[in-house]
């Protein structure tokens, strides 16, 4: 009996090569035939960012990525445009003749994604992204606004938006925001979101779980307006592990770098696979 293709979503790899390799093993995943999809952060904090991010490049032609924080500080880091820090992994990323061939590819990757899969249900449409959105973002301005950023990322003068990325301010997402600290806005939605007001005034310091919620601030999908329409996938946010508690809203990273597992979800019928550490 020949299985028919099947689209999986992965959690945040970190550079987890050989834990990526068993769980697609674990699900027969073949390329050519399936889709993997990846909510972003593939490299830093794990061991193999090299050789995850050589990997995803050989089997391009069945991917989909998103990008994530660390994504975007590797290829800062590479451009000359932020230093390395204490906690990052990605010395032999750095070190490796082909870096500029991998940092380029990396860099014409978008922030979000959205499609439309035939699954069990029938027609479903998904949203992914690496961290999360601001309550007022539309699904097509969540589109439209992770566009602004990607072309910024992808033209002649991208090193000016790396240079410009880092920072927590603004705090709030507002339309007449312009420039550097636009980019840097959406940036910081779209890649690095946990927790936020009604408004979207955002908290950037806090990291860990729902139980650390300051008092007016609660998680982003609490807010956001766009599961209504599309299934939302992200990942980004290890703390919960993999727990929303709310529908058509899935969480995918699920720690494997900090010794929990990585998960795997297959969009045809929502099964999710894991491996622990």
């Amino acid at each position: 009996m020949v299985r028919v293709m099947s689209t999986y979503v992965v959690g945040d790899i970190q550079g987890c090569y050989k834990a990526l390799k068993k769980l697609l093993e674990k699900v027969s995943f073949t390329p050519g035939r399936d889709k993997l999809w990846c909510v972003g952060d593939l490299v830093n904090r794990g061991p193999s960012s090299l050789e995850t991010l050589k990997y995803l490049q050989d089997i391009d032609d069945s991917l989909q990525i998103v990008l994530g924080n660390h994504d975007l500080h590797f290829i800062a880091i590479h451009e000359g445009c932020a230093p390395a820090r204490t906690k990052d992994t990605l010395a032999k990323l750095l070190d490796a003749k082909d870096c500029d061939e991998l940092s380029n590819w990396l860099r014409n990757k978008p922030l979000a994604h959205f499609d439309c899969i035939d699954t069990e249900n029938g027609h479903e449409d998904f949203l992914m992204i690496h961290a999360g959105v601001a309550p007022s973002w539309s699904l097509q301005k969540t589109l439209d606004l992770a566009a602004e950023v990607e072309l910024a990322l992808q033209g002649k003068d991208y090193r000016k938006y790396l240079k410009n990325m880092y920072g927590d301010e603004p705090i709030r997402w507002h339309d007449k925001l312009n420039g550097k600290e636009r980019l840097r806005t959406i940036t910081n939605y779209l890649t690095r979101i946990r927790f936020c007001d009604d408004i979207g005034s955002l908290r950037l310091d806090i990291k860990e779980g729902l139980c650390a919620a300051p008092s007016g601030f609660k998680p982003w999908f609490e807010y956001e307006n766009i599961s209504s329409k599309a299934t939302i996938l992200f990942g980004h946010w290890a703390a919960l592990e993999g727990r929303t508690d709310k529908q058509r809203v899935y969480a995918l990273d699920t720690g494997y770098v900090w010794g929990r597992e990585l998960t795997l979800m297959r969009l045809e019928d929502h099964c999710l696979y894991t491996i622990a550490k």
